[in-house]
Order: C-alpha cells, then sequence, then structure tokens
C-alpha cells in the first residue's frame, strides 16, 4: 500500500514539474518577457557583391535563437525563398500567381487584415495552389510599440480572421510590420510557435508611384541574388508583376531551384 502511495506522489510531482516548467523547455513554462530588450530595430542589409548572402540588421545566428531568419545560412544549395508582402491588392496578384505557377515555383505571401477580408478568393487560391500563406498581423503596426497582450491579439486575431475568410489555418510564419522587431518581439512569437522572416533581397518596390521597372528588378536580381536568399518582393508593385517571369527564368538558368519557408525547418 505504501508502495501505491508513493509511486502515485511521485506521478503528481512530476506532472506539477512539467506544468510549472521546472524542466526548462516545457511548453508550458511561463515566460517573463521583461527579460528581453523591447529597443526597436529596423530591418535593413547591407548588400555584397559577388553573389555572397548580405549582411542584416542582426546576425543570422542571433536570430536563429528565436527561430528567425533573413536567409538560409546553412544551405550549400542553390535555393532562394520568394516572399510576397500583401498589404492590399493593385491587380497584380493573379499574374504573379500565373508566372510562379508555370515554374512550379512555391511561395509564401504575408498577408494582412485589408488584403484577407477584400481578396479572400486570392488567399484561397495561394493556399491551394501550394503556397503558404503567412501572418503580416491585422493592421500592419510596429510590434515594439506593442504590449505582449496586443502583440498577440495582432497575430491571433489575423489567424481568427483568415480561418473565417478562407476555410483555411494561417501559416505558421510571420513578418514583422515595416520590418520592426525587437528581442521581446521576437521571443514572443516565437512562444506563439511562429517563424520571423526577414530578408537579404529587396529594393524600393512599394511605392505604386515610383515603381523601378522591369529592367531594374531584373538586373538586381542579376547582380544580388544568393544560396539561400529570401527576397522581400510587394504584390502591389507593377515592376515586380512584368519582371516576375524573367527573374524566375534567369535563376533557373543558374541552376537554382525555388521553395517556400517551410523548408526553413528542416
Amino acid at each position: 500500500m505504501m508502495k501505491k502511495i508513493i509511486g502515485k506522489l511521485v506521478s503528481v510531482l512530476l506532472t506539477a514539474a512539467i506544468l510549472t516548467g521546472c524542466f526548462g523547455n516545457s511548453a508550458f513554462a511561463k515566460v517573463n518577457y521583461n527579460k528581453y530588450s523591447n529597443t526597436k530595430k529596423s530591418w535593413y542589409i547591407m548588400r555584397q557583391e559577388k553573389h555572397k548572402p548580405s549582411g542584416g540588421a542582426d546576425s543570422a545566428k542571433n536570430l536563429r535563437k528565436y527561430n528567425a531568419y533573413y536567409y538560409d545560412s546553412k544551405t550549400k544549395e542553390k535555393v532562394m525563398y520568394f516572399t510576397f508582402d500583401c498589404g492590399y491588392e493593385n491587380g497584380y496578384t493573379p499574374k504573379m500567381l500565373d508566372t510562379l505557377k508555370k515554374h512550379g515555383v512555391k511561395a509564401t505571401f504575408f498577408v494582412t487584415k485589408a488584403f484577407v477580408e477584400s481578396n479572400p478568393k486570392l488567399c484561397k487560391r495561394m493556399k491551394e495552389e501550394g503556397h503558404l500563406v503567412g501572418n503580416h498581423t491585422l493592421n500592419h503596426p510596429s510590434l515594439p510599440a506593442k504590449s505582449v497582450k496586443d502583440i498577440k491579439k495582432e497575430v491571433r486575431g489575423l489567424e481568427k480572421l483568415f480561418k473565417e475568410k478562407t476555410g483555411y489555418e494561417l501559416d505558421k510564419f510571420i513578418r514583422p510590420p515595416k520590418g520592426e522587431f525587437s528581442s521581446r518581439v521576437l521571443k514572443v512569437l516565437q512562444k506563439m510557435g511562429y517563424t520571423t522572416a526577414f530578408w537579404s533581397i529587396a529594393y524600393y518596390d512599394y511605392d505604386t508611384q515610383k515603381q523601378p521597372g522591369k529592367n531594374y528588378v531584373v538586373e538586381h536580381f542579376k547582380k544580388y541574388y544568393h544560396k539561400g536568399a529570401i527576397t522581400l518582393t510587394h504584390n502591389i508593385s507593377k515592376s515586380n508583376m512584368e519582371a516576375l517571369d524573367d527573374v524566375l527564368t534567369f535563376l533557373e538558368g543558374k541552376g537554382y531551384r525555388f521553395a517556400a519557408l517551410s523548408e526553413l525547418n528542416k
């Protein structure tokens, strides 16, 4: 009898230890987010010549601690990750999807409330054609300016909306609005089960009144492509829509393949 009582007591204590996070890695462990700096950083890149990876606002090694990436620093393959930020629709996304389908490319699209509410059919198409659809928050705020509670509202609110409008689950990838982040923000997102994606290839493409032009986009990729690159391209850009076919054709000629961000976790 005494052995049974002791056995039950040990079982109860082990369960309590797990639930309270005594073993460190428990999913139930609470995080003291005040331990993490909330100093705002804005993502930037320092382009390199000879197809070397760009430098960034933080190191690839440090970002990995938070399940965050700006390029695939461990790959030796000729692989690139095309990602599109979708704040709203400007008439170009369907053609971009056509081009991606033509080349058999699986990309990642980061969407906001405005895009999901106005374009549920496009969101469904993205999912049905095998792309990832990630979180760009409900209202596109600067996350370091938000409380932990409000960050979670922005992220979970979009998850709920996407499910309601499309019937699909949002994929667990996120791009911080405006590229603004902090260690605290990255920790919150990691704890929520997200992979955070910045970028190593980008250019001025988001002003619809000051487009760089098709040739500029093609030449930019020719000059700065590199192994493991994550692109930042905006779906509202006419130049991106016009250049995408040529860009993919050129990179294919260089032996590159294209992957969704889910490969970063493999």
